[in-house]
């Protein structure tokens, strides 16, 4: 079997457990079927576009994204495990090298990005099938959110598990971080309306950009904000993923 096989094999093995399957699905389902239907008193509808969302169905497409975010989470504490534990000289000392550990979490990323957006979007539709507007762009579309979603955000990840040295700052700042990126996005709430700065801040984040693709994809508002927000989300994950790279490359051990 080809190293970077194993180590994937192996990073999915660790990742995928049943706490994190139960964290995956169950925190969505409480946010899609608790406060999207809470919430309704507040926000009745969503203007995306020309259409108009009831509440339940924003945050449900939202949650995919959210959850594609969130699952890139385990790079980072792979990463982190690694260092902290003495595993990632012994994983250097056997028949890998550290271009198969790279391209290893890369992969693991990816396809654990896949899983997570698939499991919303099964969990979700019941919700906003009745507004879905499929089309021959609506897979490519969620396919190409969740993995270049997954690379951004993975790289974010990765990029604070090399930086930091105590346990204690990894995980303050990595859930600072990305709950940033969880509520300062159009993932629970849409941008129209929200007060200054705030607005300005969600166009600053790479989660709203990685929602509206979904949404464009589920919905068929697709139009060239949308282009330009994949563009943009592609440049940023490319410069993440170069920085993290380099990062990995120059890891001591």
């Amino acid at each position: 079997m080809h190293p970077t096989i194993r180590l994937v094999n192996r990073n999915l093995t660790i990742s995928l457990n049943p706490g994190f399957l139960v964290w995956q699905v169950l925190f969505p389902i409480v946010y899609i079927f608790v406060a999207g239907f809470a919430y309704t008193s507040l926000i009745d509808s969503v203007q995306l576009g020309e259409m108009s969302l009831d509440y339940p169905a924003f945050i449900a497409s939202g949650m995919i994204g959210f959850n594609i975010m969130n699952s890139t989470l385990v790079s980072g504490i792979i990463i982190w495990n690694d260092r902290r534990h003495g595993m990632f000289e012994q994983i250097l000392v056997g028949p890998f090298k550290r271009s198969h550990y790279i391209l290893s979490n890369v992969y693991t990323i990816a396809i654990v990005g896949l899983i997570s957006a698939a499991l919303i979007t099964a969990i979700g539709f019941p919700l906003f099938f009745q507004s879905t507007q499929f089309s021959l762009l609506t897979i490519p579309f969620l396919i190409f959110a969740s993995i270049v979603g997954s690379i951004l955000f993975g790289s974010i990840a990765s990029i604070i598990s090399t930086r930091l040295k105590s346990s204690e700052g990894f995980n303050v700042i990595i859930n600072t971080v990305f709950l940033f990126f969880a509520f300062v996005s159009t993932a629970f709430y849409p941008a129209q309306g929200a007060p200054e700065p705030l607005a300005t801040g969600f166009y600053l984040n790479p989660l709203t950009y990685l929602v509206d693709i979904i949404r464009a994809g589920i919905f068929g508002t697709f139009n060239e904000f949308v282009m330009l927000e994949m563009l943009v989300l592609v440049s940023v994950a490319a410069i993440l993923f170069v920085t993290a790279i380099k990062l990995l490359t120059k890891l001591d051990l």
